[in-house]
């Protein structure tokens, strides 16, 4: 039996020969507590309204599986993108966090590497970065009617978003990082596939390309629709596209990638409820492993962007019945 490292890097393999389907995050150890992340996340305590690094308000609510921006026409960081200057502030994370990295070291030296893989983190990516500062509206409306001040904008938090990864892979040196960024709801992406290409594709390509020269596996995270630029995501350099929804054609996405990016995610977040009964989770947990499994390149896993759910008991069952799965059909 492979162990959960070993069976993962062979499921990212074109041709690799992994003996059962990987349980969500279970090869992965997140180190949760580096500089970068107290700085410019340490506000974000679930059941608190907070104000971030940026200037954004963040709202966590007690029964949501993460935090989100609050942006109104009173408190918007960039009321207009044409003096996006005068209000943008961006957050000087070499002077904040290139110290102070010894308790995300010892967090990491005390991973068994040979069992594990150390997982670095990187939230709120370049698009989510744009409308925390100025609501979803006038983001998607600026990308039209003001093209030369969002690149601007987008150029200062991509190089922020560099400069942030840079100092993760210099320091920590995970063998893994997963950042988030969503493009897209449930059934499209936010916008035209040659904007995204317009405004993104380049710097995320650099800011990845940083990752594997480094030897770095990287996991992004969008549990959106993101079919339309899914040869683009293998081309930046994504491994694997974390929180997949199912409302993406995952069977056909598994035949047309052809092993050159993995697949993590199929589970319906609905599934995640207070009132949601053991056989319904196990219902999904077994369509998805039934449906997706056998095509390959593929982790069966909750779609939001970390390990958990917010019910507990939900995450105890989807595992559970990940690992009958592979027992019922790989003997492991």
């Amino acid at each position: 039996m492979l162990t959960a490292k070993e069976n993962f890097l062979e499921t990212l393999k074109k041709d690799g020969r992994p003996d059962r389907l990987v349980n969500q995050y279970q090869p992965f150890v997140p180190i949760m507590n580096d500089p970068l992340q107290r700085y410019t996340r340490g506000n974000r305590v679930r059941g608190t309204t907070s104000i971030d690094k940026w200037g954004t308000e963040i709202l966590f609510p007690e029964d949501a599986p993460g935090p989100m921006p609050h942006v109104t026409n009173e408190n918007k960081v960039c009321p207009d993108i044409t003096r996006w200057k005068e209000y943008v502030k961006v957050p000087d994370l070499a002077a904040n966090c290139s110290q102070g990295w010894e308790d995300a070291l010892a967090s990491a030296a005390a991973v068994d590497r040979s069992e594990k893989l150390v997982m670095g983190f990187m939230g709120t990516g370049v698009f989510e970065q744009c409308h925390f500062l100025m609501g979803f509206e006038d983001t998607l409306m600026n990308f039209l009617l003001e093209p030369e001040a969002m690149h601007e904008l987008v150029d200062a938090v991509a190089e922020y978003r560099f400069q942030y990864a840079k100092l993760l892979v210099d320091n920590l040196k995970p063998d893994v990082i997963l950042s988030h960024d969503d493009w897209g709801s449930k059934r499209s992406l936010f916008m035209q596939p040659d904007t995204w290409r317009e405004f993104f594709k380049d710097h995320y390509k650099r800011i990845y390309g940083y990752m594997k020269d480094h030897g770095v596996i990287v996991i992004h995270h969008a549990d959106s629709f993101c079919e339309p630029i899914v040869e683009d995501m293998v081309d930046i350099g994504i491994d694997v596209w974390q929180g997949v929804l199912p409302e993406n054609d995952i069977v056909k996405l598994q035949k047309q990638l052809d092993g050159r990016m993995t697949l993590m995610g199929g589970i319906d977040a609905t599934i995640d409820r207070k009132d949601s009964t053991e056989e319904e989770i196990r219902a999904d947990v077994r369509r998805a492993c039934s449906t997706y499994g056998p095509g390959g390149h593929y982790i069966p896993c909750m779609t939001y962007g970390l390990a958990g759910t917010i019910y507990p008991r939900t995450d105890e069952v989807i595992a559970d019945e990940i690992d009958r799965y592979n027992k019922e059909t790989y003997g492991v």
